[in-house]
C-alpha cells in the first residue's frame, strides 16, 4: 500500500546514524516515511550525517530538510520543534530514535559520569522533545502520533545499568504520554527492538571489542530464536510506519516487541 503516511509532517530525532556498512533505524524510518508520502524533517546531533539522509530521500523524489540539534539540551529541542512549524506547518508525527550505550558497565563498575550521559540521552531527551512537541500536536488538533524507539534491555536480563534503566523508563514514558493524551487524540506507542544489524550495534562493539565485523555479527545472529538471524533496521522502520499511521489509530499505549522472538522468553 502506497502513500501510508501521505499528506503527514514527520518529525524524526536521531535520523542520521554512525557510519557503517549497514543502515541505521533512524535513517531507515525516514527515509520509508518519505516513500509513504510524509514530508521529514531529519534530526541529528551530527548535521552532515542528517544531510545524509536528507539526500537519500530526495533522490528517491521525497521531500525533506536536516536540522541539527542535541536532545539533551533543551533550547535546541525548542529550536527542533520551531523548525518544524517553520518548515513543515504543523507535526503529525514524532518519532524519537536517539540512544547510545557507550560506557555502561556493571553496577559496582559504572561511572558516574557515564550513567548520567545515557540517563540524558536516552531518557531526557526524549521527554523533552515529548514536552515541546504536545503543546503544537495539541494546538493543531486532529490528533497525531508520537512513537519513541526503547529496547529489549528494558525487560531483559543485562549487566549493562544505565542503558536498561533508561529504556525502561522510556517504555514508562511512553504510557504515562499516552494515557495523559487521549483527549487530543494524540497516540504515543513503543518498539522494543532486539539484537538488530546496524551499524551501531555490530560496527561499535566491533570496534569497542577489536574484534571482526563478522565475528560480533555471527555471536548476536546466534541469539536470535526466529531464524538464527538478527533483524535489520527496516524490521524497526516498518513497525515505526504502522503505529505512525492512520492504520494504528485505535492502539496507544503499546509496547511492540521486534525483536525475533526474544521477548517470548522474557518473564
Amino acid at each position: 500500500m502506497a502513500g501510508r503516511l501521505a499528506g503527514k509532517m514527520a518529525v524524526v530525532v536521531g535520523a542520521g546514524q554512525t557510519p557503517g556498512e549497514t543502515i541505521g533505524n533512524g535513517r531507515a524510518t525516514a527515509i520509508l516515511f518519505a516513500r509513504e508520502g510524509a514530508s521529514v524533517l531529519c534530526v541529528d546531533r551530527v548535521l552532515a550525517s542528517a544531510e545524509e539522509t536528507v539526500a537519500m530521500i530526495v533522490d528517491e523524489g521525497g521531500i525533506a530538510s536536516a536540522f541539527q540539534a542535541d536532545v539533551t539540551d533543551e533550547a535546541q529541542v525548542q529550536a527542533i520543534v520551531a523548525a518544524a512549524k517553520e518548515r513543515l506547518g504543523r507535526i503529525d508525527i514524532l518519532h524519537n530514535n536517539v540512544g547510545i550505550g557507550r560506557g555502561d558497565r556493571s553496577i559496582t563498575q559504572l561511572e558516574e559520569s557515564d550513567f548520567e550521559r545515557i540517563i540524558d540521552v536516552n531518557l531526557k531527551g526524549m521527554w523533552l522533545t515529548i514536552k515541546h512537541a504536545l503543546p503544537v500536536m495539541r494546538e493543531q488538533g486532529g490528533g497525531g502520533s508520537i512513537v519513541n524507539i526503547s529496547s529489549m534491555a528494558a525487560v531483559a536480563a543485562s549487566n549493562l545499568v544505565a542503558y536498561g534503566i533508561s529504556k525502561a523508563g522510556v517504555n514508562k514514558l511512553t504510557r504515562i504520554t499516552a494515557a495523559a493524551n487521549t483527549g487530543h487524540m494524540i497516540r504515543c506507542n513503543c518498539i522494543m527492538p532486539g539484537l538488530m544489524d546496524t551499524p551501531m550495534a555490530v560496527g561499535g562493539r566491533a570496534a569497542t571489542q577489536g574484534r571482526p565485523t563478522d565475528e560480533i555479527r555471527a555471536v548476536r545472529d546466534a541469539q536470535v530464536p526466529l531464524g538464527r538471524k538478527m533483524g535489520t533496521a527496516w524490521d524497526v522502520a516498518y513497525a515505526a510506519l504502522f503505529l505512525a499511521s492512520d492504520e494504528a489509530k485505535f492502539v496507544t499505549g503499546a509496547i511492540l516487541p521486534v525483536d525475533g522472538g526474544m521477548s517470548a522468553g522474557v518473564g
